[in-house]
């Protein structure tokens, strides 16, 4: 009886894998971007000039979309800052992060349980988070409430320039 009940508890989860690979991968990063190049579990591509890279590991049922935004020794305090806090309210799916002296814009998630549309939404998400750092920080047009001042308003500070790549 316990394992009936049991099976029955866990049979709707594993009904409902995805099983993405990088066959599948591959065919969307190529229907959504503007070029491509690599090998599975390997890609660089490109949507409206912005470059982004898609890395797998299936041994590991992982996988990562990021896109480099700055040299990060170039950003002041303020913009790393409002990096942290976008990575809390309005960065959502992905987050901002240093790694080898880059920021990057990253979705880092298990592989095989991804649906296609969450891999598009991704994309999408990496985009618009490199694109809107300095600016609104922003993944998506979603963003959870910050502080908000005396007037009601939320408090946006000016974001100073920075060198893009």
């Amino acid at each position: 009886m316990k394992r009936l009940f049991l099976s029955l508890l866990l049979f709707p989860l594993l009904s409902f894998s995805q099983n993405m690979n990088n066959e599948k991968l591959e065919t969307i990063y190529t229907t959504v971007s503007d070029s491509i190049q690599g090998q599975p579990g390997a890609w660089q591509f490109h949507i409206k000039s912005v470059p982004l890279i898609s890395i797998t590991d299936v041994n590991h049922n992982r996988m990562r979309i990021i896109s480099p935004i700055a040299d990060s020794n170039t950003l002041n305090e303020g913009l790393l800052k409002a990096s942290l806090v976008a990575n809390f309210h309005t960065a959502l799916d992905v987050k901002y992060a240093v790694s080898d002296g880059v920021l990057w814009s990253v979705f880092i998630h298990p592989l095989k349980e991804l649906s296609e549309e969450q891999v598009k939404d991704a994309v999408s998400q990496v985009y618009h988070a490199n694109i809107n750092f300095g600016t609104t920080f922003t993944s998506t047009s979603l963003s959870f409430p910050g502080k908000i001042s005396d007037k009601g308003e939320e408090q946006v500070e000016e974001k100073p320039k920075f060198k893009r790549f």
